[in-house]
């Protein structure tokens, strides 16, 4: 894998971790929590990868959720704008939708850089009282280069805790 594009990778993913570090106040933020930060596991067809994720609100129902997932055969750092709502009278649930690219980094001397478009839809579950956060999500990933294809069953499961 070229070593300089896993640096730009998580040099990008520090820098974002650390804007999201920077606490804001979210009033009205449908899961109760301002950032969440913890492990994602993206899953399905093919093989799978895991890795750091972070989730941060800039407006009541706007975050952004990114992770930086280690798969076999190399890394990816992907990020997606999501539109949250809570689940009226289910105390701690949320559902949300987003979109956003990916980009992934493949061993090998041949290796060309993966660019896709990842939509997500899902649900987030926050424990009332306590700074823990899961959800889970479907996540088709439609590559559009070096190649176009579509991997459709693509689902991802984070687990984090919320400041």
């Amino acid at each position: 894998m070229n070593k300089n594009l896993f640096l730009i990778a998580v040099a990008l993913l520090m820098s974002v971790s650390a804007v999201f570090a920077q606490k804001r106040a979210v009033s009205g933020a449908p899961t109760g929590y301002n950032t969440a930060a913890g492990l994602r596991v993206d899953f399905g067809d093919g093989s799978s990868g895991v890795g750091p994720n972070i989730k941060h609100f800039f407006t009541p129902n706007g975050a952004v959720d990114a992770s930086l997932l280690f798969w076999d055969g190399g890394v990816s750092i992907e990020a997606q704008y999501q539109y949250n709502a809570s689940i009226r009278n289910a105390n701690g649930l949320a559902w949300y939708v987003g979109v956003g690219p990916s980009f992934g980094f493949p061993e090998g001397e041949d290796s060309k850089t993966l660019i896709s478009i990842v939509p997500v839809i899902g649900l987030e579950y926050t424990i009332p009282g306590a700074p823990l956060n899961m959800g889970l999500d479907w996540r088709p990933h439609f590559t559009v280069s070096p190649s176009t294809h579509t991997t459709a069953g693509r689902f991802g499961l984070s687990v984090r805790y919320t400041f």
